[in-house]
C-alpha cells in the first residue's frame, strides 16, 4: 500500500510538529463484555493496536465473525463493486429509526434508490451555493453572540458550536431562525443522545422484530417527536421562504426522475428529520475539533486567521471550493482525518463474499472505520500527527478509499458539499473575529457513540482580534 506523502518536515518554515492527545489502542482484543461496553460508552476504545497495522483483522462475536477493513482495494469492493451485498445491522436500525425515521440514511434497496435520485437536485453545487447565505446570516450572527460570554470568561465551544449549528439547519431547512422552535428542538435533541440513542448491547444481541429495554423509550419518544416535526413544517408552509427559497423548497419540489412522484408527507417529514440532526451534529464536532487542534497548533490558526481577513467573504458562496480559503480547508480536511464524524461504517454481510483474501460469511459484521482508516500506519505518513499540509493545493492526493470523512460509493453523504461550506466558512469567520486558547490545558480526549464528540465541556479564552 502506498503511503501519503506529507510536507517536508526539515523545512524550517513548516511549524512545529502536534500530535493530539489520544488514547493508546489495546494490544490484545477487549474480552467480550469490555468489548460490547465499549460499543455502548465509546467505540474507539474497541480497536486494538493490530486495526491501525494490518490491512484485515478479525475477531469472533457471539458465534460469528467481526472484520475491520482497512485495505483500500477491500473497501471499494465493499462499498462500490458489491455493496448489495451489505446492510445496515439491526442495531444500527434500531437506534436510528426512531428519531429518523425512514429517510435516506436509515432506508435500504428500492427504497433509499427511490429517495436518493429523488434528492440528488437539491444538493447540487448550485443548490447548495443558493444556501450559503443561510449559512453566513446563522454563522454572523452566532459569532456575534459568542462576544459578550467571551468578554465574561471562558466559554464551552462544543455547546456554542451545536447552538450554532442547529441554527445554520433551521435557517436552511426553513429559511427562518430557530427562535420560535430551537429550544425545543434542542432539548429532544439532548434527550434522544444522553440515553436512549445510545448503543444497547442487547440492541447488538436480539434478532429483528425483537423487543429491546430502550424499544419502548424510543416509541414513546417517537410519538411526540413526529407530532413535533410535522408542526414545525406546516408552520413553515404557511409562510413565504423569503429570497432564495430553503432546503424544505428544494426538498418538496423534488421529483422522482423516473415517475415525477413527490415525497409524500411522512417521507418529507423523514428527510428534514435526517437533514438536521445529521447535518447539525456532525458539523459541530467538526468545527470543534478544528478549533482545538488550532489552539493547539497557534501558528496554523495564525494562517487561518490572515487568510479569513484576506478573503472577500462579502459573497461567501463557495468559499470552501474555489480556491479563497485553501488554509482553512485544508484545516478542516485534517480534522476531520483525525476526528471523522462518522467514525465507523457498520454493515452485515447478506451473503457470502471475499475481501483482502479473506472469507466473510453471510451475516459477518464488516467494520469500516474512517477513525481508524484515517490513522493507519500503512497509508498515511505520522499518522496522529495535526498536520493540514497534507491537503494544501500542491501536495500529493490521498490513497483512493484512505480517506473516507464522508464515506463512498452509492452511499456516500448526500450532504457533503453542504458540510463542508459551513464548516470552512464558520471556521474562517470565527478565526477572523478570535483567537482562541485553551484555558484548561488538560488533555480531551474524544468519546464516539454515533459522532465524535468531546468527552467533557472544554473552556476557551475568545479574544478579540
Amino acid at each position: 500500500m502506498d503511503v501519503i506523502a506529507s510536507p517536508d518536515r526539515t523545512d524550517p518554515a513548516a511549524p512545529p510538529r502536534l500530535v493530539p492527545p489520544m488514547r493508546e489502542p489495546p494490544a490484545r482484543e477487549l474480552p467480550i463484555p469490555a468489548y460490547l461496553r465499549s460499543i455502548r460508552d465509546n467505540g474507539i476504545l474497541g480497536f486494538t493496536r493490530a486495526a491501525f497495522e494490518e490491512p484485515v483483522t478479525r475477531r469472533g462475536l457471539l458465534g460469528r465473525a467481526s472484520w475491520v477493513v482497512n485495505d483500500p482495494e477491500a473497501i471499494r469492493h465493499i462499498l462500490v463493486e458489491n455493496q448489495g451485498n451489505y446492510a445496515r445491522t439491526v442495531g444500527t436500525l434500531r437506534i436510528l429509526r426512531p428519531i429518523l425515521g425512514d429517510g435516506l440514511l436509515t432506508s435500504e434497496g428500492h427504497a433509499w434508490r427511490h429517495q436518493r435520485r429523488t434528492l440528488a437536485p437539491a444538493f447540487t453545487p448550485r443548490a447548495i451555493d443558493g444556501l450559503t447565505p443561510h449559512i453566513d446570516r446563522a454563522v454572523t450572527e452566532g459569532i456575534a453572540a459568542l462576544r459578550g460570554p467571551a468578554a465574561a470568561g471562558p466559554v464551552d465551544l462544543f455547546g456554542a458550536f451545536h447552538r450554532m449549528a442547529l441554527e445554520i439547519a433551521g435557517r436552511s431547512m426553513f429559511s427562518v431562525g430557530m427562535d420560535r422552535h430551537g429550544e425545543a428542538l434542542r432539548r429532544f435533541i439532548t434527550e434522544y443522545s444522553a440515553r436512549i440513542g445510545r448503543p444497547h448491547v442487547l440492541d447488538v444481541l436480539m434478532p429483528p422484530g425483537w423487543p429491546t429495554p430502550l424499544g419502548w423509550a424510543r416509541a414513546r419518544f417517537r410519538r411526540r417527536w413526529i407530532p413535533f416535526l410535522d408542526s414545525i413544517i406546516a408552520a413553515r408552509a404557511a409562510e413565504p421562504a423569503g429570497p432564495g427559497g430553503d432546503l424544505l423548497d428544494l426538498l418538496a419540489g423534488a421529483r422522482n426522475p423516473e415517475t415525477g412522484a413527490p415525497f409524500s408527507a411522512e417521507e418529507l417529514r423523514d428527510q428534514v428529520a435526517t437533514m438536521i440532526l445529521a447535518g447539525h451534529e456532525t458539523t459541530a464536532g467538526t468545527l470543534f475539533w478544528a478549533a482545538y487542534c488550532l489552539a493547539l497548533a497557534p501558528g496554523w490558526q495564525e494562517r487561518v486567521a490572515a487568510e479569513a481577513r484576506s478573503a472577500d467573504l462579502a459573497d461567501p458562496t463557495g468559499s470552501h471550493a474555489d480556491g479563497r480559503l485553501p488554509v482553512t480547508r485544508a484545516v478542516v480536511d485534517e480534522a476531520l482525518r483525525l476526528y471523522p464524524s462518522a467514525f465507523v461504517v457498520v454493515r452485515r454481510a447478506l451473503g457470502p463474499d471475499v475481501a483482502a483474501g479473506h472469507r466473510i460469511n453471510r451475516h459477518d459484521i464488516v467494520m469500516i472505520s474512517p477513525w481508524v482508516l484515517h490513522r493507519h500506519r500503512r497509508l498515511w505518513d505520522d499518522p496522529d500527527a495535526f498536520d493540514p499540509g497534507r491537503f494544501l493545493p500542491g501536495a500529493a492526493a490521498p490513497q483512493r478509499f484512505a480517506y473516507l470523512p464522508f464515506g463512498a460509493g452509492p452511499r456516500v453523504c448526500i450532504g457533503a458539499r453542504f458540510a463542508l461550506a459551513e464548516a470552512v466558512l464558520a471556521l474562517a469567520r470565527l478565526a477572523a473575529a478570535f483567537r482562541f486558547e485553551l484555558a484548561d490545558r488538560t488533555p480531551v480526549l474524544p468519546v464516539a457513540v454515533v459522532t465524535t464528540q468531546p468527552e467533557r465541556p472544554v473552556p476557551f479564552r475568545l479574544i478579540p482580534r
